[in-house]
């Protein structure tokens, strides 16, 4: 719901005793282009979502513009929580509430605090209050044994007798059995008259009447009332009923199925009807496909949009979801590969299969694993503890329990293996061998062997790395832009700007750096 960043207090104050040994200590700000603008002395900057700068200094927290000077101050605090937009301090055990742009809007006096974007909930006791920044004002709720923020934004609360209300709502005292939030739009609400949901003015959407309710997905919900069955879209400001039937429809191993006059007839998706045939003996949901099995021993891959991938087919008995125009299917006793048609295109010789990725498909026979391509040809010979997909040309593949990368001929693109690799979120990949890490591109490329105790590519051409307290940037060659020296790098992405803190009085000559590089690549050749 929101991005948070959580700082241990006891962290914060073994910082704080950092700060106060080190009154060398200097950070240097560069532009994008890594030219040196200007060197801040003192304090322990953090870089909190896209817009907060706060600095640590003496016990205190500085809110620090885009030019990295202060514009607020709050004495003899800590940084504890940052949930966008709040900024939770503490000051011994009690809490207070900052608006990121330094605006005080609670004192550090609550035993707790809970924040959904612009309101907060804190607790003193067993009094709960709640602060709303549009109306600028902080109000009690009441006392309640526990209270905490729905998913919609109202405020449910459970009553020391065990029963619940809804605070924020206008009926404050109104008393529900029960109260719960599987979305982010509406409550279920139970009553002694049934079941009903509520949006988030704390309103009833849908009156308390309904015998079942079941939370499907999203804002989805399937529920029945008596002999009447329901597929809800519970918005905002409506429950809107998208398909009743007095036939029954039943939640059977994850897929939504009608039966009319006992037998099965349809496959519902969340707002209606998603396959209507005859025919049908049973459906199994293979992840968001499903494979429908018919009378007559024949078997469909259904799309979740409600088109046939493969066409109902006696061919095989279970049919995998698949690309580049084949599906894996069990043909017999054996996996292999069929078209929409229904049609054979690679043997069923193997034991298990995976889709197709860029021409080639991940297949095991006993406990090794090659590939396949179209052509029903062993691409790749059987070799291999462990394979993955390709992608820009390369795969990950575990051979004698050792992580390499190969290319679509089966070559090794690495000349030294590894404990593991796995992919990064920008497609690059994460080495890690004996404890040390290093980097290659989606290519293959090697950036750095295993060498680092952590890297992580911050921006094309910065990478962040650190070898034991020090910390350095390299770009995508492998050589520093920044040498292996400081004690902190932050990357300001919002103000395309770099922070280095050095507790040092002098910076690497770019001959020093030179030097530095140079090792590294004779390093890197010898490895």
């Amino acid at each position: 719901m929101q991005k948070g960043y959580i700082y241990s207090f006891l962290v914060v104050l073994s910082l704080f005793g950092n700060v106060r040994q080190a009154q060398s200590q200097v950070w240097e700000v560069f532009d994008e282009q890594l030219n040196l603008e200007k060197k801040i002395s003192n304090g322990d900057i953090h870089l909190l979502g896209n817009a907060l700068r706060i600095n640590v200094w003496e016990d205190n927290l500085l809110f620090l513009g885009p030019d990295y000077e202060s514009f607020a101050t709050v004495d003899s605090s800590t940084l504890y929580q940052y949930l966008e937009p709040w900024v939770i301090i503490r000051n011994g055990n009690s809490f207070g509430a900052f608006h990121e742009y330094g605006e005080k809007v609670m004192p550090a006096a609550y035993d707790d605090i809970e924040t959904y974007y612009n309101l907060l909930l804190a607790r003193k006791g067993q009094e709960y209050f709640v602060y709303d920044r549009g109306k600028r004002i902080t109000r009690s709720i009441g006392s309640f044994a526990m209270a905490r923020f729905a998913k919609n934004g109202q405020v449910i609360a459970r009553q020391s007798g065990g029963s619940y209300v809804l605070p924020l709502s206008a009926n404050p005292e109104h008393q529900y059995i029960s109260l719960k939030d599987p979305c982010r739009d509406v409550i279920i609400a139970e009553e002694a008259s049934g079941y009903g949901l509520i949006n988030r003015e704390g309103d009833y959407i849908l009156k308390p009447i309904i015998d079942e309710i079941q939370h499907l997905d999203e804002n989805y919900f399937f529920a029945r009332n008596e002999a009447e069955y329901l597929l809800i879209n519970a918005l905002s400001t409506d429950a809107d009923i998208r398909y009743n039937s007095f036939h029954r429809i039943s939640l059977e191993e994850d897929v939504l199925v009608e039966y009319i006059h006992g037998k099965l007839r349809r496959i519902m998706k969340h707002d209606g009807i998603l396959l209507d045939i005859v025919g049908m003996d049973s459906v199994r949901r293979v992840g968001r496909h499903y494979n429908v099995h018919f009378r007559g021993q024949k078997t469909g891959l259904l799309s979740p949009d409600g088109k046939w991938d493969v066409r109902p087919t006696t061919a095989a008995r279970k049919i995998q979801p698949g690309n580049e125009g084949l599906f894996g299917a069990l043909i017999g006793e054996k996996f292999g590969f069929i078209n929409t048609r229904g049609d054979t295109i690679i043997s069923p010789v193997f034991d298990q299969v995976k889709p197709f990725s860029e021409g080639l498909a991940e297949v095991r026979k006993g406990q090794y694993w090659g590939y396949v391509n179209p052509a029903d040809e062993m691409a790749i010979p059987f070799s291999f503890d462990k394979v993955g997909p390709f992608s820009e040309g390369v795969a990950i593949v575990v051979q004698n329990g050792r992580y390499n990368l190969i290319d679509r001929q089966g070559a090794m693109r690495l000349e030294n293996s590894c404990d593991r690799i796995s992919r990064t979120g920008n497609g690059y990949f994460l080495l890690e061998d004996k404890g040390l890490l290093g980097m290659a591109k989606a290519n293959g490329e090697l950036i750095s062997t295993t060498f680092y105790d952590e890297i992580r590519r911050e921006a094309p051409d910065q990478i962040l790395v650190r070898k034991g307290e020090a910390y350095g940037v390299i770009d995508e060659n492998g050589d520093f832009v920044l040498p292996l020296y400081y004690s902190k790098i932050l990357f300001d992405k919002e103000n395309d700007r770099i922070l280095a803190r050095s507790d040092k009085n002098t910076t690497p000559t770019t001959e020093e750096m030179a030097s530095e590089n140079a090792k590294r690549k004779k390093k890197n050749k010898g490895a």
